[in-house]
């Protein structure tokens, strides 16, 4: 599918496709109805009364998003990138969110030529939820000869000329969604892992070799961002006992030269860098003040800036974290353990939320109202047991601004990453501490809002350690759970006894070995974690697990009178199909309802269960009320 054909085939917010009747003179067409009829001519290529209707609109309503995007889009595709950018700035300064408004603009950006705002524009879409960049990727020029080359020459490996044909890398560097998602998210596609690993492979040997030097800024801009992306995987992609030599060849060389202030070439650097993180290595911090061309200077600093300068700040920052309660129980220093060398997941970019208040996000997303919780009340206490690297956090600080936000987690390696992505987003309302959720109880705090997602499963005790938070839980306080769900995970079942009958333990170089036989015996788990090292630890060898059902959930909110909510984080033809099999007005909320749904259709809830839940208070038994 090319871009033409994912514009044709986008829903901007699932209009209708049929062209409306003529309005009658003496009532205007409604917004709706004009924006469907616009839609229409859309889709048929019509883009002259398409553009005429949009127009119509926004002198009605000159804040009327899809309009502006709508618009931005096929002035973009007529190559009035300028104007595309003015209305398309125009819908995100309205809508930060808006997917085909990031994904719009950076169009045009790539065509007036400013690549960093493309990539910066493409990663945003992607973060918003655009989902078919790896597809569209793969199915590009730019791609597609060379995956083409390395299927045709199977098994033999390619050299680096070869692979990449005469155009070389900067074919490849002119793909800005390619880049983006290199630096941007962790790829999944098994073709796009494949061929990767090819071209690092390739790179290794041109520089082992002393081929021809690769000076030219945009193939070395490609190379960074291979780099960088081995980085964000955490060097999952596979390689032998020879390619680790060479390697460490390259690594040594560079070392070498730091001792004595001898030159370096830029691609060992982008070499060692494809293979094994730069702040590991000696002297790493001169690296960023060393005296390259300015033209290499600023093609190496987002991969310096990853590789050295953040991670040399975290490993500072991890002494001023706050330490909450001690750490002794068996289990909770395993997982710590776990979480210190892998800290998880070592993401780039949140979704950008809108600011709202809790009761009305629930109301929103779940269509009920929580008691006592009016949608007025702006400030809250809220606490994130467990946020891991912050993404969690972050999320909920830019979503409810006002409130007043404990982080907590048990790695001082995770709690680094978050706290120098919550400066970075100049987020102030966020505190963060290192904490054993089973040590709470000593937290002389109460809370309104306790998240708790991915964490409890990991707890020797999970029953136990829930109880616990639900203590620091004001009366009618909300609290939002992730729990793994043991019917989606039964698909691990096959990949987790291979692992046990060939011994694989949970270092990076047995991860790597593992993914690459498990791909090939058994297929690769249907889940973006196993595409990271971290991930498939996380996944596949996680040192303590506990996995639910639906009766063992509803079991325990009614042990301890809580009233569910609702499931959140479902898709919309997942919801569509539930209620196509259970109609009922509260059906949404009947428990026994989802555990007969999730029986038929077991990835149901994909990896975990998420869902919000209300604590009632000592006077009187919650209640649900029903959205307005």
């Amino acid at each position: 599918m090319n871009r033409r054909e994912r514009r044709a085939k986008a829903s901007y917010a699932g209009v209708l496709l049929s062209q409306v009747a003529p309005p009658d003179a003496a009532r205007p067409a409604k917004l709706d109805d004009v924006y469907a009829a616009a839609t229409a001519h859309y889709r048929r290529r019509e883009f002259a009364p398409a553009q005429s209707l949009c127009r119509e609109i926004l002198l009605r309503d000159p804040r009327h998003v899809r309009s502006l995007v709508l618009l931005g889009d096929m002035v973009q595709q007529d190559g009035r990138n300028k104007l595309a950018v003015k209305l398309l700035g125009q819908a995100l300064a309205l809508d930060c969110g808006n997917a085909a408004a990031h994904d719009n603009i950076a169009m045009a950006y790539q065509a007036m030529g400013r690549r960093d705002q493309a990539v910066r524009h493409f990663a945003q879409a992607m973060a918003q939820g655009l989902g078919d960049a790896e597809l569209l990727v793969r199915r590009s020029a730019a791609v597609a000869a060379p995956l083409a080359r390395l299927a045709d020459a199977r098994p033999r490996q390619l050299r680096l000329a070869e692979l990449l044909g005469a155009e070389g890398a900067g074919l490849l560097a002119g793909e800005i969604l390619l880049l983006a998602l290199l630096r941007s998210r962790v790829i999944h596609d098994s073709e796009l892992e494949h061929l990767l690993t090819a071209i690092r492979r390739g790179l290794l040997q041109h520089a082992i070799e002393g081929g021809p030097p690769i000076v030219d800024a945009l193939s070395l801009e490609f190379f960074c961002a291979l780099a960088q992306q081995c980085f964000l995987n955490e060097y999952v992609f596979a390689f032998g006992d020879i390619e680790q030599a060479q390697a460490q060849a390259v690594h040594d060389r560079i070392a070498a030269a730091l001792e004595v202030g001898a030159e370096i070439a830029p691609l060992d650097l982008i070499v060692a860098a494809s293979y094994r993180p730069l702040h590991e290595m000696p002297l790493a911090a001169s690296l960023l003040n060393y005296p390259w061309p300015d033209v290499v200077t600023a093609v190496l600093a987002p991969l310096l800036i990853q590789q050295i300068s953040e991670p040399l700040g975290e490993a500072s920052d991890r002494q001023d974290i706050p330490a909450l309660t001690p750490i002794d129980d068996v289990t909770s220093l395993e997982v710590q353990s776990q979480y210190e060398e892998n800290p998880y997941p070592r993401w780039t970019t949140v979704p950008s939320a809108e600011p709202t208040t809790i009761a009305k996000y629930i109301c929103d997303r779940l269509d009920v109202s929580p008691v006592a919780w009016p949608n007025s009340r702006f400030g809250a206490d809220v606490l994130i047991a467990g946020c891991g690297t912050g993404a969690h956090s972050i999320d909920t600080a830019r979503r409810f601004p006002q409130s007043r936000i404990l982080a907590i987690d048990i790695s001082r390696a995770s709690l680094a990453y978050a706290r120098r992505k919550t400066r970075e987003l100049g987020l102030t309302n966020i505190a963060y501490g290192q904490a054993d959720i089973l040590k709470l109880a000593s937290l002389d705090r109460r809370f309104d809002v306790i998240e708790a997602a991915g964490v409890l499963h990991h707890l020797a005790d999970p029953a136990a350690g829930w109880r616990l938070l639900l203590s620091l839980l004001r009366p009618n306080g909300l609290m939002f759970v992730g729990l793994y769900s043991a019917a989606a995970r039964q698909s691990l079942a096959t990949s987790r006894a291979f692992i046990a009958g060939h011994g694989y333990r949970a270092t990076a170089g047995d991860i790597r070995a593992c993914r690459q036989d498990l791909i090939r015996h058994c297929g690769a788990p249907p889940f973006r974690d196993f595409s990271s090292t971290s991930g498939c630890r996380d996944l596949l060898f996680n040192v303590m697990e506990h996995q639910f059902t639906i009766p063992q959930i509803a079991a325990f909110l009614d042990a301890n009178h809580l009233t569910f909510l609702g499931f959140e984080q479902l898709p919309a033809d997942v919801i569509e199909e539930f209620q196509r099999r259970f109609s009922g007005a509260d059906a949404r909320r009947d428990l026994l309802s989802w555990h007969g749904f999730e029986q038929t259709h077991p990835l149901t809830f994909g990896n975990m269960y998420f869902f919000w839940v209300q604590k009632g208070d000592p006077e009187f038994t919650p209640r649900l009320s029903p959205r307005a």
